[in-house]
């Protein structure tokens, strides 16, 4: 079994999506902790057994990376979806109303589990269509969806190798993301380490839209959304 090593004191700025120094980069944009590589070479060498194409849609977002995904879809440039999949007009909504749409399925800049680089979006691309763009919605993970055969794979295997699923199921904060993965070892301690106070401070010096509302209601956001995740099931294998 291979070892992890315990993070005596979470360095703030990996917390906040600002330092790299944690990282590996698997290719040229995707990188992910680097303590995790291992983990993740042996998951997806089990997949390819099973002709699965085990890939990274999504690792390590830095905090500018979503600060520009955030406020992208609170200006209107990119649209917002439910839970149905169906686009939310922003017309009518009061910015809070707003807020919490983009909560669904968006992290607040800072507070992205992204940052940390043991959580990723993860697909099959062997399993979709030449020109099939990904989405990265539920039903695409569903029983009747491309990446059916991938959904049960990672049900059945993904705890072999250290990983749940942190959204596996809606409990009033984030939407159901089937695809989302997360090395537990590794980010029990980062959630551990949350910090209302610095986040609060780093949302203050950011250039985030929303930025009062926001700041006025993130004890509640915090509850809600950013510690408000699925619990790791018991078989879950952790290093030794």
């Amino acid at each position: 079994m291979r070892t992890i090593n315990h993070i005596k004191s979470i360095n703030p700025t990996q917390l906040l999506g600002k330092n790299e120094e944690h990282l590996y980069y698997v290719s040229e944009r995707v990188a992910i902790h680097q303590e995790m590589k291992d983990a993740f070479d042996d998951m997806v060498n089990a997949a390819k057994a099973d002709a699965i194409e085990l890939t990274i849609a999504s690792g390590f977002r830095s905090f500018e990376r979503q600060l520009m995904l955030w406020n992208n879809k609170f200006s209107g440039k990119t649209s917002i979806k439910n839970r149905a999949g169906e686009v939310v007009s922003p017309e009518h909504l009061s910015p809070l109303e707003l807020i919490h749409n983009i909560l669904l399925y968006s992290a607040l800049p800072g507070a992205s589990r992204h940052h940390w680089g043991c959580d990723i979006d993860v697909y099959a691309p062997n399993l979709l269509a030449k020109d099939y763009q990904l989405q990265l919605e539920p039903w695409e993970y569903s029983e009747q969806g491309p990446l059916a055969k991938l959904s049960v794979w990672l049900a059945h295997h993904a705890h072999q190798f250290g990983f749940y699923f942190p959204y596996e199921s809606f409990q009033g904060g984030v939407a159901e993301e089937p695809w989302h993965i997360s090395y537990l070892p590794l980010a029990q301690q980062y959630q551990q380490a949350f910090d209302i106070e610095l986040l609060t401070l780093t949302l203050s010096n950011s250039s985030i839209l929303g930025k009062n509302v926001i700041i006025e209601n993130l004890d509640d956001i915090a509850k809600r959304y950013i510690n408000n995740v699925c619990a790791a099931p018991t078989n879950v294998i952790l290093p030794k």
